[in-house]
């Protein structure tokens, strides 16, 4: 009778595992706006994230919580803002900040509640730490590479920074397989629900794709971004140091003397569409597998990407182009819509642990967009945060950004007028009731900075020497 009884337990507790929807994350490393449904680039083709964003609910105005893959990570991961944790750059990890060292970081949360962990590629940003938060790590497949025997464009910078075809073959890059790793997993039966994490190293630097992506646009016909002669006159000098001083990237006026503006625009769009590509072949796993009608899946980027704008190429800027990123969530009674409320990455955490009918966690500082999901033009009081270094915000509304920087000056831009942020208003006296508000949400507690010697300690610290 004990025996029969505990099978009868044990056969309940099954079904209400299998009954918790599933959760799939697709992650894309440096992935700004330039995407069909977003209409960053007149030219970028991306017929699969298109057809994810229009099953389940774009949002328009979501942003990073800082323009560098690390923090931003591992801010998405642990809902917790940089000023929070001290992690403003590239190093350290999570585990190296007191405020997340004992925190339950997104993967580990839903372990804990009984999900079947998974994830192949980049999903987290320090080092070691994929392996660390998802328990069955398929690996990162060759990361960056692989890379030619030399560099294929003509900047003499690191490594890293190249561009143009390579290599031969689809099959040939980390990419390429990582799709193939989450194709065979959603495939497959599971006991659990899942928590899978699919990430994605393109359009990353180096931007190498095969040959078929760059026929897609041939140089002769590419367009250049918008943008304005001088744009950067009535920037602060903080502001300017802040993304040019120290940085590895080809300079604008590098590009520009080596006639290779056309080719970085090209090799970006190629790559581009060369993930989305990538990203169809999960999709398509998906649709055709046994999970498609009980899973969650959310896409998004890591942080925006400069082509020209502002003068710069890169990351590293809490501009529009530096901190936008697209976001979609679809899955099991969502409708499709587009939201333009401002959301951040950091509220993906809380989103699905109410969409899957977790408990709340009061600590993660991220807003559920559940209400948005159910209708997106619901009252939405938060505004979006973006930083580079404790002192250096961007704060987002539905229709202002407002900047300030360490050393106390300002900008501010008024997107129904300056979607490109080419006139900072921050002294129109129009506005000033406006700015006032965003400068309210300015956080005053501002952690230390943790770690040295990464690429953004060396361009904060040359701004701070610099004002």
């Amino acid at each position: 009778m004990k025996n029969i009884l505990f099978l009868i337990i044990l056969t309940l507790a099954t079904l209400n595992a299998a009954d918790k929807p599933n959760v799939l994350i697709i992650a894309v490393d440096d992935l700004n706006d330039w995407i069909g449904v977003m209409g960053g680039h007149p030219q970028a083709k991306t017929p699969n994230i298109d057809r994810l964003a229009n099953r389940g609910m774009l949002f328009t105005n979501a942003h990073c919580q800082s323009p560098v893959c690390g923090p931003s990570r591992g801010s998405m991961m642990s809902s917790l803002y940089p000023s929070t944790t001290g992690i403003y750059f590239l190093g350290p990890g999570l585990k190296d900040s007191p405020k997340t060292k004992n925190h339950l970081v997104m993967p580990s949360r839903f372990e804990d509640e009984g999900y079947q962990l998974s994830a192949a590629g980049k999903l987290c940003g320090g080092r070691g730490e994929n392996k660390k938060y998802f328990k069955e790590y398929g690996g990162d497949f060759g990361g960056f590479g692989p890379l030619p025997k030399k560099k294929i464009s003509s900047f003499p910078g690191m490594r890293l920074w190249d561009w143009g075809v390579y290599p031969e073959r689809e099959e040939q890059t980390p990419d390429a397989k990582i799709a193939a790793w989450g194709v065979n997993k959603l495939t497959q039966n599971y006991e659990k629900p899942f928590f899978m994490g699919v990430g994605f190293y393109r359009p990353h630097v180096p931007q190498f794709a095969p040959q078929k992506w760059f026929d897609m646009y041939p140089l002769e016909t590419i367009q250049m971004p918008k943008m304005r002669e001088a744009d950067i006159a009535d920037i602060p000098q903080y502001g300017i140091d802040l993304t040019r001083e120290k940085h590895v990237a080809p300079t604008y006026e590098w590009a520009l003397k080596n006639n290779e503006e056309k080719k970085l625009v090209q090799s970006y769009l190629a790559c581009v569409s060369f993930v989305d590509a990538q990203i169809g072949k999960v999709l398509d796993a998906l649709d055709a597998g046994p999970h498609k009608e009980n899973t969650f899946v959310v896409l998004y980027s890591d942080h925006g990407f400069h082509l020209g704008e502002k003068e710069r190429y890169a990351k590293r800027s809490i501009w529009e182009d530096g901190t936008r990123v697209p976001m979609i969530i679809s899955g099991p009674g969502l409708k499709p819509g587009v939201s333009h409320k401002p959301t951040q990455l950091l509220d993906i955490y809380p989103t699905l642990l109410e969409l899957t009918g977790l408990k709340a966690d009061s600590k993660l500082e991220g807003h559920s967009l559940v209400a948005l999901l159910r209708n997106p033009q619901s009252e939405w009081p938060h505004y979006a945060r973006s930083s580079f270094g404790p002192g250096n915000y961007a704060i987002i509304s539905e229709r202002y950004r407002f900047i300030q920087y360490n050393d106390g000056s300002e900008e501010f831009y008024d997107h129904s007028k300056d979607t490109h942020e080419w006139s900072n208003q921050i002294n129109n006296p129009e506005y000033a009731s406006i700015i006032a508000k965003h400068r309210l949400q300015v956080p005053r507690e501002r952690a230390p900075i943790l770690g040295e010697n990464w690429t953004g300690h060396k361009a904060y610290d040359a701004a701070e020497q610099n004002k």
